[in-house]
């Protein structure tokens, strides 16, 4: 394979890897004196690199792989998932005052104090296998593409190169190393999609021009409730339920505003990370829109969707510029593996070895999660000849389908804890369980689907996102009807972990965290959500 990089861009793109050492360095340098220093980075973060790190978690390279290739084969319906940055306020505003108040590390551990330690366990267990089988080997895959396409090497060569990469100073320098690489990769991302953006409208001819040559149907999110792929009632509803679950209840985002010194600042970085989250609709989903709007022009052509992005790279850059995003796309790449490396770590370490082990020192448990990220490194390589054999389809919609089973137990548990004070642990663990249950009967289903029918066949072949619609509805029914069937939970013991056990001084406290500047930046971002809605409907 020959590479598309000329000499200009390997220089821009080896200074983007000098100054990402440097950055790591200097970190590492400062030493982890303990575990709030290594798993949350001493609790002592700035709004501006909460929400960089929560944008730069969030978009790995397969969301701008998957994102640009479902842009150029379907349009608009998937910015549905984009526009969830509204949910990320819902973190700011509901969900972390309740975990900042618990002082926890970790998800696992906050359901531990709302209910009990069955659920903790269910939780972490559940998290380290998902993050292996979704996050960690879907960042690879997709990474192992885009490496290969830009820098000409072997698909193997690019995945397995950036694994080690990212592994080491994950490794080495904990949250601190992860989240102030990420601030500095979502600034090169940005920068490097924007440009793509802008020449890629000037190539077709300015946006009138691209809406005439893609036609209305490729800008409009709305399609009909009956459509096989995205009906607008799953993507919006369903939609909700799995950005709930990802945005206000994983490890993997909501570790970011635990670092926060407090809760004003950890939810000041949400509202700056809900802004951010705007923007990939604008930097990967319309350059794949432009993808198509030029291949029907003759200007470029591409075989696979998943291929859109770098091929927009290669053919629209002038040098220099192609080492800038080559750069930015492997940021999306590294700074995705990097939290999830961290996640990982870190439930393992506190949520399953500390459970076990509970008197360990400080420093063994440091040591711990270190050998953990490298466990989940070698468990990713392992897992890709697997993905490569799954990622046949559009990668962005195998992960979320996959989501869409997954979320809505975990959904229903963790805002009916907040929300009902009467929710007790056997609700809890019966409704996760069986969330679970009722998840693999679906995956088994859809694996088999052409040997079924009557009932079987709808129940494999129903959309995902309605499907999470309907799990979420059995989930809530499971959860209140556990809970008024058994007894109620004690409630000094969740003193300020669920609304109705807040005491008056966590009231107080509560309503002195915000200012007037934060109710105005949330309103405004809720308006640019429903402006977006409204326009792109064809």
């Amino acid at each position: 394979m020959e590479t598309v990089l000329e000499r200009l861009d390997w220089v821009v793109l080896g200074a983007y890897f000098l100054a990402l050492i440097g950055v790591a360095l200097w970190v590492i340098l400062q030493k982890n004196k303990d575990t709030a220093d290594y798993f949350l980075a001493g609790r002592n973060v700035g709004w501006f690199v909460i929400g960089a790190s929560i944008f730069a978690s969030n978009i790995g390279s397969e969301h701008v792989v998957g994102l640009a290739g479902t842009g150029a084969e379907s349009g608009m319906p998937m910015a549905h998932y984009e526009l969830h940055a509204w949910i990320v306020l819902l973190l700011g505003w509901l969900f972390l005052p309740f975990y900042m108040r618990s002082k926890v590390f970790t998800m696992p551990e906050f359901l531990e104090k709302r209910f009990d330690s069955r659920s903790r366990w269910f939780l972490s267990v559940f998290s380290l296998v998902g993050y292996v089988i979704t996050k960690v080997s879907v960042t690879i895959y997709a990474g192992g593409i885009v490496v290969s396409e830009l820098l000409g090497i072997d698909f193997w060569y690019g995945a397995i190169g950036i694994v080690v990469f990212t592994g080491a100073y994950t490794i080495l320098g904990g949250m601190k190393a992860v989240i102030y690489t990420e601030t500095l990769q979502t600034v090169v991302l940005i920068a490097g999609s924007v440009i793509i953006t802008y020449l890629g409208l000037e190539q077709v001819g300015g946006w009138e021009e691209l809406r005439a040559t893609v036609g209305p149907d490729h800008f409009n999110m709305w399609r009909p409730m009956s459509d096989p792929e995205f009906p607008w009632t799953g993507l919006l509803f369903g939609g909700t339920i799995v950005g709930v679950w990802y945005w206000c209840t994983d490890q993997y985002i909501v570790q970011r505003t635990l670092a926060a010194q407090n809760i004003k600042i950890g939810r000041r970085g949400a509202i700056f990370g809900a802004y951010l989250k705007i923007l990939p609709i604008f930097i990967f989903l319309i350059p794949g829109i432009i993808a198509f709007a030029l291949a029907k022009q003759g200007v470029l052509t591409y075989d696979k969707a998943d291929e859109v992005f770098p091929v927009m790279v290669k053919t629209l850059l002038p040098t220099g510029l192609k080492g800038l995003v080559a750069g930015g796309l492997m940021a999306a790449l590294m700074s995705s593996l990097a939290s999830v490396f961290n996640s990982c770590s870190t439930i393992f370490t506190m949520d399953i070895y500390k459970k076990l082990r509970p008197e360990t020192p400080e420093k063994k448990l440091l040591n711990i999660g270190r050998v953990a990220t490298g466990l989940v490194v070698i468990l990713g390589i392992i897992w890709i000849p697997i993905m490569d054999k799954i990622g046949g389809g559009v990668l962005y919609q195998y992960l979320q389908s996959v989501q869409s089973y997954i979320a809505p137990p975990i959904t229903a548990v963790f805002v009916l804890g907040i929300l009902w004070k009467r929710v007790n642990s056997t609700a809890a663990i019966v409704t996760l369980f069986s969330g679970l249950v009722v998840a693999a009967l679906r995956i088994t289903a859809e694996i088999q689907k052409n040997d079924l029918s009557g009932i079987a066949y709808e129940f494999a072949t129903i959309n995902f996102a309605h499907m999470a619609i309907f799990m979420f509805i059995f989930s809530v029914v499971v959860c209140v009807g556990t809970s008024l069937a058994t007894a109620a939970p004690d409630y000094a013991t969740i003193k300020g972990l669920a609304f109705g056990t807040l005491t008056q001084e966590q009231k107080e406290e509560a309503v002195g965290s915000y200012t007037w500047i934060d109710i105005l930046l949330s309103v405004m971002l809720v308006i640019v959500v429903v402006a977006v809605l409204t326009y792109f409907t064809g």
